[in-house]
């Protein structure tokens, strides 16, 4: 919980002085020290995080990489940083590639203290892999990457079960990716694979396109479906006499849609983290649906505009001011997460 909370507050830095971090300098004072202080190290103890670390590469003598972090002498993690807004790739890292193959470290982390690329000796021993096995993004980050930083504290820090993970995250992030394309756009071979267990008859041309648009839809149905169940199992117990009590009833020429529901939804399993999910109301209207804080339409959380047959919006607030944000499903709204949360925050402390 605390390498969370301190992380929360790097992320806030980042959305807040993002603009005046422009140097390299600047990100490693406000962001990228704080960040190894976050992870247990002790950035005052020279012999623990070792400042333009220095080794002989060479031909190149004298070139340096912005840290090192050690103990015992040993080099556990090499660091190389860059401006905010500066690009990361290895193109711009080469001391960090070459200082890999003549340290200790089996561990790499190219940031510009926003972003954090992690990378290791999974391909070839003793040779820093070409792509990270894992990136932290400071201002967008994921309950599951803090868990995964864990394992690079100082007090977690295992550098052989860090190499294996290294390896297994590698791999799922490649999996992933191809699934994620097989989502979007199924290949021949996973639509011959999936038409053959359901169609008996020769897989022509015109059958294999039609079962490629039908196992998209089939695909992103079992996604809503597995999302909805376990929106309704974790929110069902919050109000277990009447699901419904959460949605105020509309006027009679006003129809809450289910894809509407689903939004109110998410919506309400987001503020949950901060507030019991009882609070969380949601008022239709014509043009929009409303999710509201205590059932107060002083306290809009968040607008649905999913009337339209064409675009749907959802709106996030500061203040009295609305910003419409594209969104082509509801499970969307989860790349608003952080305003919804900053939202609640704002409205519960009004009282």
């Amino acid at each position: 919980m605390e390498l969370e909370a301190r992380l929360e507050g790097l992320a806030k830095k980042v959305v807040e002085h993002r603009e005046i971090l422009a140097t390299e300098e600047a990100a490693k004072n406000a962001l990228i020290m704080p960040f190894l202080q976050a992870l247990g190290y002790d950035i005052f103890n020279p012999g623990e995080v070792v400042p333009e670390f220095t080794a002989d590469v060479g031909i190149r003598k004298g070139e340096k990489v912005d840290y090192a972090i050690c103990d015992a002498g040993s080099v556990k993690m090499l660091v190389e940083c860059k401006p905010a807004n500066g690009e990361l790739t290895l193109k711009h890292a080469s001391q960090l590639y070459r200082y890999f193959s003549v340290t200790d470290a089996r561990v790499a982390i190219l940031t510009n203290g926003v972003t954090y690329k992690f990378y290791s000796d999974v391909d070839r021993p003793n040779t820093m892999d070409e792509q990270p096995f894992f990136t932290l993004q400071l201002d967008d980050y994921r309950k599951a990457d803090v868990k995964i930083l864990e394992s690079f504290s100082k007090q977690a820090f295992d550098e052989q079960r860090i190499v294996q993970e290294a390896g297994d995250l590698k791999l799922q992030s490649l999996i992933y990716k191809e699934l994620k394309k097989e989502f979007a756009e199924p290949s021949d071979e996973f639509v011959r694979l999936i038409g053959g267990r359901v169609h008996s008859g020769k897989m022509t041309a015109n059958v294999k396109e039609s079962f490629k648009a039908l196992i998209t839809r089939s695909l992103s149905a079992v996604i809503r479906d597995q999302v909805n169940a376990r929106l309704n199992t974790a929110l069902s117990a919050s109000n277990p006499d009447d699901e419904d009590a959460s949605v105020s009833p509309a006027t009679p020429e006003v129809e809450t849609t289910e894809v509407e529901i689903e939004g109110f939804n998410i919506v309400r399993a987001i503020a949950a983290r901060k507030v019991d999910p009882s609070r969380i109301v949601m008022r239709d209207a014509k043009s929009y649906c409303a999710v509201l804080l205590d059932d107060n339409n002083r306290k809009t959380i968040g607008r649905l505009h999913f009337n339209s047959e064409v675009a749907r919006y959802f709106g996030t607030f500061v203040g009295k001011d609305e910003t419409r944000n594209s969104v082509e499903t509801p499970l969307d709204i989860y790349q608003f997460e952080k305003a919804i949360l900053a939202r609640i925050e704002e409205l519960d402390g009004e009282g």
